[in-house]
């Protein structure tokens, strides 16, 4: 099992819920509104110069099939985002239970 965090700016959260629509992924957890910075990426703080924020989706994964599907609608997805620095980020982590 994994557990994915999926991080995006806030203005592509639409194509991040069509990428899980898309897939059979109608399970997940969603934070609006995260501020932040990325490693090579301007900050996402919500104000000032910085006024834009991100979007946290996270998703446990029973079937890891799911995952790789997800994973691939991705990668494609990001190869029409011009700047790298706006790019879906994933991040998986293993998950030992499910309560």
């Amino acid at each position: 099992m994994k557990m994915t965090f999926i991080v995006s700016n806030d203005y592509f959260i639409d194509r991040v819920m069509q990428l899980l629509k898309d897939n059979g992924i109608d399970y997940y957890t969603s934070w609006e509104h995260a501020k932040g910075k990325g490693r090579g990426t301007e900050p996402h703080l919500g104000s000032g110069i910085y006024g834009s924020t991100n979007a946290v989706i996270m998703v446990a994964f029973e079937d890891e099939s799911a995952l790789e599907r997800l994973i691939q609608a991705i990668v494609a997805a990001n190869l029409e985002i011009k700047r790298a620095a706006d790019r879906i980020r994933l991040f998986q982590l293993p998950l030992d239970r499910i309560v």
